[in-house]
């Protein structure tokens, strides 16, 4: 079953006939997962995620969500993993946080540890720019030390592709996106998805 191209769309109605396949064959599954959402730390932070989600439907802008989620959960600290480039926009992040809503924001770059690649395996001709000298970012480096800050939630921002995953993978607390890296969209990957029939020479060519 492909959810994309269901037309039915069983789960967003109270009755009706389920799909063959559909993942909502799968009773025990849902019920696994709905009694993980009752957990009483998961309950508290989906329930704040809901109530965030009703009062600024269409309204505020992510990183007001991620504020106003911060003040229904009671955290006044958070942790920042953020990429190199987009240093700027981290200041800028920071500075909000704890100018207009009180929060301070823990941060901490990609690049921590100075570790340069080639101790991870990855050979000249694999860098961005063969023959210099580049660090390696270290998405595990990031989690670890905002664990030891003992930070309740994580934002992640501009993290490569990949190194986000490690990223959420090793940190002790939730994790929720600010913004993805795309270079080529001016970090808008979803505008691949709403011009596809203009950008599709950036989905195969060089």
């Amino acid at each position: 079953m492909h959810c994309d191209s269901c037309a039915n769309e069983r789960c967003k109605k109270t009755e009706g006939i389920t799909p063959k396949n559909c993942p909502m064959q799968h009773e025990e599954l849902i019920k696994k997962a709905n009694d993980i959402l009752l957990q009483e730390e998961n309950a508290k932070f989906f329930r704040a995620a809901a109530q965030v989600e009703a009062e600024g439907y269409g309204r505020w802008s992510r990183i007001r969500e991620i504020a106003e989620l911060c003040k229904k959960l009671g955290y006044t600290r958070i942790g920042l993993g953020f990429c190199t480039g987009l240093k700027k926009e981290a200041q800028v992040f920071c500075k909000i946080m704890k100018e207009y809503y009180g929060i301070e924001v823990v941060s901490v770059m990609c690049k921590m540890g100075a570790t340069q690649k080639e101790a991870f395996g990855i050979s000249d001709s694999e860098k961005v720019r063969p023959g210099t000298v580049e660090m390696s970012c270290n998405p595990v480096g990031q989690a670890l030390y905002l664990n030891k800050q003992k930070t309740p939630l994580n934002v992640s921002l501009g993290l490569c592709v990949g190194h986000d995953a490690l990223f959420s993978k090793y940190s002790d607390a939730f994790v929720v996106v600010m913004a993805v890296k795309d270079r080529a969209l001016a970090h808008n990957p979803m505008g691949v998805l709403y011009t596809e029939r203009y950008c599709s020479r950036m989905l195969l060519e060089d």
